[in-house]
């Protein structure tokens, strides 16, 4: 079967920038860097993306595009023989965990913007959103419904293959989101007291910077915002044609991808301090907070509707790109129909979403690792530990493995210098870090910093 291509490169960008700005740049950033101080972690965060996310990325696609195959078919191919391929398979066990519990996540925000399109949250409903969030997720039956939904919406666009449909529906993600994400920060500025927003987010407080956790959750930030590890990029990378710049590609999603999540928090902060809120509400701040302040706001139902209709596309922009991971293997691995490998992986991960759903409802009391739920637990065993080791894994190929003009060839970059200075933050400065990222999420630094 021949392999598929991207139609060009300016789809493989969008389709790369939709993997990579999905829940975690809207939801997670937001969150993270409302708990974190704002402007100082801002900075910080934009600091690890230049030296270690896109360093990374770059070594990601060009594993990919060199190998020509899926996660695993990738290192098979380039170091036929050896262990390296162990990687792929956790990346393929890390898709099928994580958009088990992220297909739930984008179900809820499915439900909210159908409320906002039937009128249902016009007005803040009775008992508020902070009682309307807990029954949804409790409830047995209805979030599995939006789940169940939102995979089929994933499984459809990945069927109709790469050309036709990841990259054609990326084509019209992208824009969308970025003209939807842009009019809700302009939005944001006009409302009184957003000066203050602006300032937490804009203006250090380097005091910030004597706890030590703040770098850490930097680090993890830039690291998980860019989809590193679990070989959606390294698939997508397989697919992109040798004749295609690949530097300026990497450093344009790079780029791109931190100013969405800059705009997702202009859209935001101005907003929390303008009713008055907290900026480190926690994860509940896009669920909770944010709906509550969209009652208060004049075209307070058109704001959440354009929101929530913006967290619900970047999520399938995302869950497109972790779906393809293991139908990319299966494709390859038993020749499969794309059609058929679609549906079977997106079913497989239909049910672990139904037993993550649960886990909040009739299995609330289940707790598999230490006193985290279901889906806490899913999310620590692949964010926390299997993407981590296999950005490691990708340093250490490319760095360690690869010899340096089998690396500068991978890449085709010419300037001497710039390629130099790549290599030593994939071959030393990246690992070092990634590994404080693995230590620090198996809770083995939790000794060092309290």
């Amino acid at each position: 079967m021949a392999r598929e291509k991207w139609a060009s490169k300016i789809g493989f960008m969008l389709a790369a920038m939709g993997s990579a700005v999905g829940l975690g740049n809207i939801w997670r950033f937001s969150y993270v860097a409302g708990e974190n101080g704002g402007g100082a972690f801002l900075i910080l965060y934009l600091i690890f993306v230049l030296l270690i996310g896109i360093p990374v990325l770059l070594a990601e696609f060009s594993i990919g595009r060199q190998g020509q195959g899926d996660v695993v078919g990738a290192y098979q191919n380039l170091a036929p023989k050896k262990p390296w391929f162990v990687a792929g398979f956790m990346g393929i066990t890390s898709a099928f965990l994580i958009l088990g519990f992220y297909s739930v996540v984008a179900g809820w925000s499915l439900y909210y913007l159908w409320n906002y399109i039937n009128g249902t949250f016009w007005s803040l409903p009775e008992g508020g959103y902070e009682a309307t969030f807990g029954s949804l997720i409790s409830n047995n039956y209805t979030p599995l419904f939006w789940h169940a939904l939102f995979m089929v919406f994933t499984i459809l666009v990945v069927l109709t293959g790469v050309k036709k449909g990841i990259e054609k529906a990326n084509k019209i993600f992208m824009p969308a989101l970025a003209i939807m994400l842009i009019g809700l920060a302009l939005f944001s500025v006009t409302l009184d007291g957003a000066e203050k927003g602006l300032t937490f987010l804009f203006k250090p407080d380097w005091s910030i910077l004597n706890d030590p956790t703040v770098y850490l959750a930097a680090l993890g930030q830039a690291f998980f915002s860019l989809s590193l590890g679990m070989g959606s990029m390294m698939t997508y990378g397989s697919y992109l044609s040798k004749d295609e710049s690949l530097p300026s590609a990497t450093v344009g999603i790079g780029i791109m991808d931190s100013v969405f999540a800059i705009v997702a928090g202009v859209a935001i902060f101005p907003a929390v301090y303008a009713f008055g809120i907290s900026p480190s509400s926690g994860p509940s701040l896009v669920f909770i907070t944010l709906p509550g302040i969209f009652s208060e706001m004049p075209v307070g139902n058109i704001v959440g509707l354009v929101f929530f209709l913006l967290l619900s596309i970047a999520a399938l922009s995302s869950a497109i790109s972790i779906l393809e991971v293991p139908v990319a293997y299966f494709l390859r691995k038993f020749n499969w129909s794309r059609g058929f490998a679609s549906a079977f992986t997106g079913s497989i991960m239909f049910v672990i979403g139904i037993i993550v759903s649960l886990g909040m409802g009739m299995w609330a009391g289940v707790t598999p690792i230490g006193d985290k739920n279901i889906m806490d637990s899913i999310s620590f065993v692949a964010s926390d530990l299997l993407l981590p080791l296999g950005g490691l894994v990708i340093a250490l190929f490319v760095g360690w493995y690869w010899t340096k003009e089998q690396a500068f060839e991978a890449t085709d970059m010419h300037s001497n210098a710039i390629r130099n200075i790549w290599l030593g933050m994939v071959k030393y400065v990246a690992p070092i870090f990634i590994i404080i990222i693995f230590l620090q999420s198996a809770g083995v630094l939790g000794w060092l910093i309290p």
